[in-house]
């Protein structure tokens, strides 16, 4: 029950309605069912039997009246299912994708991004075709199966022990299939995991793909892929595939026990011929019942496998949350949530941060900084150093293993996630544009901006002049990813984005490697004068970019070995020393 009610949960009132008819239309279809069977019966052993075409007209049209309602039943209960589920499926892909983008770095990193498109894709999917089997057969099967079971024993009950005899024998069967299958599943939808990052990896990177002529070890790695997800399907499907010859085996079975017997019984005049013909069909719906119940069962065990997959991300416990959340529901704790960053100052106190969350396994140990509001400070070091995994540490992207992280004199736990994050602009090392024109992508930014504040941001990150230059101006569509713009107009229009959120806060990682030295150094100057007031943290490779800063860090191997001014570094901090020799002597 906890399993449906998380699958259920939030499910829109309409669709609610629809779930609750659709087994209900059914119950009709099935009443009608049984009466059916009971007039044909009347049919033979009373009109027939006695020659009365009047009875036998009257019954006929009652039967087929019955008939026509059943029909309808039917197809409304269908139309009511196929609507519950698209409707479930639907509310539980939005949970997903709702959750998933609550979702911190270190909750991302749990899951491959090709598992959670599988997740919202193929498993949604399967869920939502075993809601619209079981919407359409929980009540009906098990209800005919009652129903009839009840009909043959009343007709006769001797004879009705041939098929009880065969469903504790199908129950077993069943049950046998299903724990050799369900790991088997788990495993295929993990296959698709895979074959779903091979296919990510070289659309994305179809051009690296190209340039490297990789295609053909590319198709060889996604055939491998194919490959296995098939192997897999194969040997769960295997044993699948066995139900359906031991469900029809048992139905001709007891068909076979049926006709023997109530033939024998009919010469005898034990039966009626009416009873006879009325009972092999109350059998039929009987078994026809068990099957579909097998079937069902055979569409839940793949389900199952899905539905453990979509729990694991429902039940993903997020590890960064919102203070000002946790306030409003705990509000005797007298806690404060801070809802503003007044100033963007920086502090680092004794922080140390573990991807693992291990002590023994640290990317940063005991790092102590200090920037003031309004500064320019720098972090220089070289690769694999955590420059990039400090400065995720300021908007929470990830929490500190200890120590603490302080912005505007207040640790960046106690704000709200949204106000801190929107006080502070990165610009990361990879550029990421949407599809859309530059105009919607600046726009992120500031979805109220006006052209004269995205034109001023562009003059200021140094892309307005390359923007005026398109087709379309501001206007121009982008492609995938901005395919259609270089390296360097994509960071700069990056920037421009960063710089709309007129934030407190504004870090640069590395986010000007792609353009000449002064274009950067244009930048650079521009960013001084157009925001004085905010705190900005330059992450760069070249010395160019870093030595006009207030303060320089120098990071090693997760550890602040050195600070100071450009002229300082080079008199105290060996590394800075020889990063600047070794570029000033190329």
């Amino acid at each position: 029950m906890n399993v449906i009610h998380k699958l259920l949960h939030g499910i829109e009132k309409k669709y609610r309605i629809s779930m609750i008819f659709s087994p209900v239309v059914m119950i009709g279809e099935v009443v009608l069912e049984v009466i059916i069977p009971l007039l044909m019966a009347r049919i033979i052993d009373v009109g027939i039997y006695n020659h009365d075409v009047s009875y036998t007209a009257r019954t006929g049209l009652l039967m087929i009246s019955a008939a026509v309602v059943s029909l309808t039943c039917g197809v409304l209960g269908g139309k009511l299912g196929a609507y519950s589920s698209q409707g479930m499926s639907h509310n539980l892909r939005k949970r997903l994708f709702d959750k998933v983008l609550s979702f911190s770095f270190s909750n991302v990193d749990h899951f491959s991004s090709s598992s959670l498109v599988t997740r919202l894709t193929t498993d949604v999917t399967n869920v939502q075709n075993a809601c619209m089997m079981i919407l359409r057969g929980c009540i009906r099967a098990p209800f005919m199966l009652t129903s009839g079971t009840i009909m043959a024993f009343l007709i006769n009950a001797r004879l009705a022990l041939v098929f009880i005899v065969a469903i504790p024998f199908l129950s077993l069967a069943l049950a046998l299939i299903n724990r050799r299958a369900f790991p088997l599943f788990r495993l295929m939808l993990k296959r698709y995991d895979t074959l779903n990052s091979v296919v990510q990896e070289n659309l994305t990177a179809i051009r690296v793909v190209k340039s490297f002529v990789r295609g053909e070890k590319e198709i060889e790695k996604f055939k491998d892929a194919a490959d296995s997800v098939r192997d897999a399907q194969f040997r769960a499907e295997k044993h699948i595939v066995k139900t359906i010859p031991i469900m029809q085996m048992t139905v001709y079975s007891c068909i076979i026990a049926v006709l023997w017997f109530g033939g024998n019984m009919t010469i005898r005049g034990d039966m009626k011929t009416g009873e006879l013909v009325s009972f092999l069909t109350y059998i039929t719906q009987v078994l026809m019942s068990l099957m579909m119940l097998g079937m069902m069962f055979v569409q839940l065990v793949v389900t199952r496998a899905s539905v453990t997959r979509i729990s694991e991300v429902l039940d993903e416990e997020i590890d960064i949350k919102n203070p000002c959340l946790q306030l409003c529901k705990c509000a005797h704790e007298g806690k404060k949530c801070f809802e503003r960053v007044t100033n963007g100052s920086v502090e680092f106190k004794n922080v140390s941060f573990s991807y693992e969350k291990k002590a023994s396994n640290t990317v940063l140990s005991d790092v102590s900084l200090k920037i003031e509001c309004g500064q320019t400070a720098a972090i220089i070091g070289g690769t694999g150093s955590s420059k990039s995994t400090l400065v995720q540490l300021i908007p929470r992207l990830y929490d500190v293993l200890s120590g603490m992280v302080l912005v505007g004199g207040i640790d960046v736990r106690k704000y709200d996630l949204a106000a801190l994050r929107n006080s502070v602009a990165m610009v990361l090392q990879k550029n990421t544009l949407f599809s859309g024109t530059i105009k919607e992508n600046l726009k992120w930014g500031n979805e109220n901006a006006s052209d004269i504040e995205l034109i001023n941001a562009c003059k200021a990150a140094d892309a307005h002049e390359f923007v005026t230059f398109l087709p379309d101006g501001y206007d121009t569509v982008l492609g995938q990813g901005g395919v259609n713009l270089s390296g360097g107009q994509k960071q700069r229009l990056c920037i421009a984005r960063a710089l709309l959120k007129n934030p407190k806060i504004l870090i640069l990682d590395d986010s000007t490697s792609a353009v000449d030295t002064a274009t950067d150094s244009r930048i650079r100057e521009a960013l001084k004068n157009s925001l004085p007031d905010t705190t900005k943290i330059i992450i760069a490779q070249r010395i160019s970019s870093v030595k006009d800063a207030d303060i320089i860090f120098v990071l090693d191997d997760g550890k602040i070995t050195g600070e100071g001014t450009h002229e300082e570094l080079l008199q105290t901090n060996a590394i800075y020393r020889e990063v600047f020799e070794s570029q000033n002597n190329q």
